[in-house]
């Protein structure tokens, strides 16, 4: 069997070293044993915004040709920010950016029309194109990137904007290919870049 290679990459060590030592004294100060590996694996993903080591793992198979293109973005972030004027924004694409924490996932459905749809385009950028994807497998990227547990919501704003299509029955999504307008390019820069 061939092991599965997962890229690991955070846009900050500092603040990494900094969440993982805080588990680790956690579970020194409760009496417990260093963590096996399962439970390192699970406190890195943590200490980089995510959920466990399963959704960092779903994000390498959900797209594995983008992994490598999402780190060097990543890396390129701080030269982007400097390019990026958020007084250029709409006032929609500001209010969408608010809705999204500091690890570029969305923290809460907006209420507003305007501001759901344009936050669906960061979820759709996290689909790769001409790759057919089972239902478990969206709702794991969905998963990954959100954190209020309304996989169900999101995945059916996604297929009704058209940005995700499906099978009637419901066993087979893909990403529709479409090309983003002027303010959600503007929006989906800044969102990289992870400008709040």
């Amino acid at each position: 069997m061939t092991r599965l290679l997962v890229p690991f990459a955070t846009p900050d060590v500092s603040a990494l070293a900094k969440t993982l030592k805080g588990f680790l004294h956690e579970r020194h100060d409760a009496g417990k044993p260093p963590p096996t590996h399962v439970e390192l694996l699970n406190l890195l993903a943590r200490s980089a915004g995510l959920r466990n080591f399963a959704t960092l793992k779903a994000r390498a198979l959900a797209a594995p040709a983008a992994l490598p293109a999402a780190l060097r973005a990543q890396e390129a972030a701080p030269a982007a920010d400097a390019a990026i004027d958020l007084k250029a924004l709409s006032p929609t694409a500001r209010k969408t950016l608010l809705q999204f924490d500091e690890s570029r996932r969305l923290v809460r459905l907006p209420h507003k029309l305007s501001v759901q749809q344009m936050a669906s385009w960061a979820l759709w950028t996290q689909f790769a194109a001409r790759r057919p994807y089972t239902e478990k497998e969206v709702n794991a990227i969905i998963n990954a990137n959100h954190t209020f547990g309304d996989y169900a919501t999101l995945r059916r704003e996604l297929v009704n904007m058209k940005l995700l299509g499906r099978t009637s029955d419901g066993r087979e999504y893909w990403k529709e290919p479409h090309r983003p307008d002027g303010e959600v390019r503007a929006f989906l820069q800044a969102w990289r870049a992870g400008l709040r």
